[in-house]
């Protein structure tokens, strides 16, 4: 497994070994159940499907019900690319949990960054604003956006105000530094996208290998 799912516990600060005070995101990463495997000659494509979280009995219809034949009902449900040697020795109702991470790894983590409603060009864009004197009656207004007589039109893309966050977000390159697996959790350096108890999902970075155990003085 490259990745398992996981909610987001909150921010915190821990030391590490030389002294150093991190920022860190606290990660109740796992277990996580196959609840559907999918292979390459009858899918197209191969892929493990991960459950995470218990469902209530009551929220589950029958569609979904007979799709959890084999294992108890999840909340969530994510798809992870595996290659068609990976998944041979997999089968439905196998579970993962923080285990496949250690301590130095590097992880990307992506998740819904938190919504926060309409917003103004300042706010949202960082538009500097106008005068900020009495008269000037052009405080935060976006101001002029026309393009002349050619073409006549506002461009795609241009920056106004309108809904901000809500957005999926996938952070890089973020490093592990510390490990409970009694209690399923990752600490990870820095910030996470998301509010407390989203859903995230956590997999093994692309542009870093795996470190080793840090030993507290790399950069991430």
């Amino acid at each position: 497994m490259n990745g398992l799912l996981g909610k987001k516990i909150g921010a915190t600060q821990i030391f590490t070994e030389n002294g150093r005070l991190e920022p860190a995101t606290l990660i109740e990463v796992g277990p996580c159940d196959i609840v559907q495997i999918k292979a390459d000659g009858k899918d197209g494509y191969s892929a493990v499907q991960l459950g995470f979280l218990d469902a209530k009995p009551k929220n589950v219809n029958k569609p979904a019900k007979g799709h959890f034949k084999s294992v108890t009902p999840k909340r969530y449900l994510r798809e992870f690319r595996i290659d068609e040697a990976g998944i041979k020795d997999m089968k439905v109702g196998d579970r993962f949990s923080v285990d496949i991470f250690n301590k130095g790894d590097f992880v990307d983590i992506r998740g819904t960054s938190k919504g926060k409603g309409f917003q103004g060009g300042v706010r949202r864009w960082g538009f500097r604003g106008g005068p900020g004197g009495h008269g000037s009656m052009h405080h935060r207004a976006p101001g002029s956006i026309g393009s002349s007589s050619f073409p006549s039109r506002v461009f795609k893309g241009q920056h106004l105000p309108g809904r901000m966050g809500g957005d999926t977000i996938t952070t890089q390159n973020l490093r592990i530094l510390d490990i409970d697996k009694e209690n399923n959790l990752l600490t990870v350096k820095g910030a996470v996208p998301g509010h407390k108890d989203s859903l995230v999902v956590v997999t093994i970075s692309k542009k870093k290998k795996r470190k080793g155990v840090s030993d507290g003085n790399t950069k991430a």
